[in-house]
């Protein structure tokens, strides 16, 4: 019995082996790194959408989707940027396509081009003098689905016609002997557009629709009188106040008047 009491116990010692690292492993950082990449994307792509414009946005589509090759260009040259300039005399741009082609694809094309060329071409009139400048203050452009739109706002102490009436101001004259000189590149049907601030609420009889009808005729009449033929006017609209631009329906930034260079592509 002593010697049993005395004899050393024995101790067995298991090591256990974890293989493939257990949760020390690299898979679940791959899948971490894939995960916040798809998100980073994800709030790039949302911010795109929130900070760019209608215009931005399908130049950014087209550059990874292009559509349009690169001699459809019209640059008045040979090769790669051949083509007649849509201000050529001989090769008056239709309905801003400036071609004879059948092609739909084209003739959208080209037409889209002839807009941007027409776009860019009253943007770079502003470095022509210290007047031009100025005037060129009150236009804003913007190309849509409908065509290139040609906007004429009104500025703080700078009208575009006399106070509640139709009757034009020297900038809306010289504003319009502007457009319709640009406008004249090409043979696109036009639209006029008048739109006017809200009356307070307290006017007993609001002439909102038929002050922004009379201002379109008013701008209409002036297109023509610079040169515009009659029969390329397809319509002229007054908005009244239903599609301020400023928060406040009552601001003089909602006095303004849209020319719309419209879109015709033939079809075959």
């Amino acid at each position: 019995m002593c010697a049993q009491a005395n004899a050393a116990p024995i101790i067995i010692k298991k090591k256990k082996v974890v293989k493939g690292g257990g949760h020390h492993g690299g898979a679940w950082k791959v899948a971490y790194a894939d995960f916040v990449t798809a998100m980073m994307a994800f709030f790039m792509l949302m911010w795109l959408l929130n900070a760019t414009t209608e215009q931005q946005r399908k130049g950014i589509a087209d550059y990874f989707s292009p559509t349009i090759p690169i001699n459809r260009i019209s640059g008045g040259g040979n090769g790669a940027l051949g083509g007649d300039s849509i201000f050529s005399e001989e090769a008056l741009s239709n309905s801003g396509t400036g071609g004879t082609g059948s092609d739909l694809s084209d003739q959208s094309a080209q037409a889209e081009q002839a807009l941007k060329s027409l776009d860019e071409n009253l943007r770079g009139l502003g470095g022509e003098s210290a007047v031009m400048e100025n005037a060129l203050r009150h236009v804003v452009t913007r190309i849509t689905d409908e065509g290139l739109v040609i906007e004429l706002f009104e500025l703080e102490g700078v009208p575009l016609f006399e106070e509640n009436g139709d009757q034009p101001t020297q900038l809306m004259k010289d504003l319009a002997t502007l457009i319709a000189g640009v406008a004249q590149a090409v043979t696109n049907k036009i639209a006029v557009g008048g739109h006017v601030q809200a009356q307070p609420v307290v006017v007993a009889q609001s002439r909102v629709w038929e002050l922004s009808a009379s201002r379109a005729t008013t701008l209409r009449e002036l297109m023509q009188d610079s040169g515009i033929k009659p029969n390329r006017i397809k319509r002229v609209t007054g908005h009244a106040d239903r599609d301020p631009v400023a928060a406040n329906t009552m601001a003089r930034r909602n006095n303004r008047m849209e020319i719309i260079l419209l879109r015709d592509v033939k079809r075959n």
